[in-house]
């Protein structure tokens, strides 16, 4: 991997320190086949927060990417799905996340349904190992982003990769207008 620079962050190959991420994660590190080009960087887990993160290491909101957990309802039928966007904007689940999940009604999936199902801490949940029958949604902002920054399943780090590797991910489908400001 050659050297990744991203605000004050110390980032190394996270092939060197799978140790850093959640174990779902890691399977999923040790599956593809680009994650040599895939950074991750230990951070204080109580600034794992984006506007806090961003602040303490020096990463504009634009460089950030959140991952959220959708739940989709269409009559007694219930499924869900992680949506990337930018950390500048918020997840439009309504409109471009639920028509594409044909779903009646789309919401963020509670916080412990989220954890539960993913394996991951609240806070740090990244599209790199939600569970593989989950769509990902990813916002064209972050598939057109050299690097961005996202979660690694632990509040104690970040996962530093480019947005063509988020949207190379299997399940991976790019919106236009995903993320949409303010």
């Amino acid at each position: 991997m050659s050297a990744i620079k991203m605000g004050a962050l110390h980032v190394v190959s996270v092939l060197e320190r799978l140790d850093l991420v959640a174990p779902c994660v890691a399977d999923v590190l040790k599956k593809i086949s680009n994650a040599d080009q895939i950074g991750v960087a230990e951070i204080d887990p109580t600034l794992s927060d984006t506007a806090a993160f961003c602040e303490r290491y020096q990463v504009p909101l634009e460089k950030a990417a959140n991952c959220v957990v959708i739940e989709a309802r269409r009559a007694e039928r219930r499924w869900f799905a992680a949506c990337v966007i930018l950390g500048s904007t918020r997840a439009d689940v309504n409109g471009v996340a639920r028509k594409f999940l044909d779903a009646r009604r789309a919401s963020f999936a509670p916080m412990e349904e989220a954890v539960a199902l993913t394996g991951m801490e609240y806070g740090a949940i990244t599209p790199v190992g939600v569970p593989p029958e989950w769509p990902i949604l990813v916002d064209s902002e972050v598939a057109a982003s050299d690097l961005v920054v996202v979660g690694s399943g632990v509040r104690r780090s970040k996962l530093v990769i480019s947005g063509a590797a988020l949207a190379a991910l299997p399940n991976s489908t790019v919106f236009e207008n995903l993320g949409r400001s303010g």
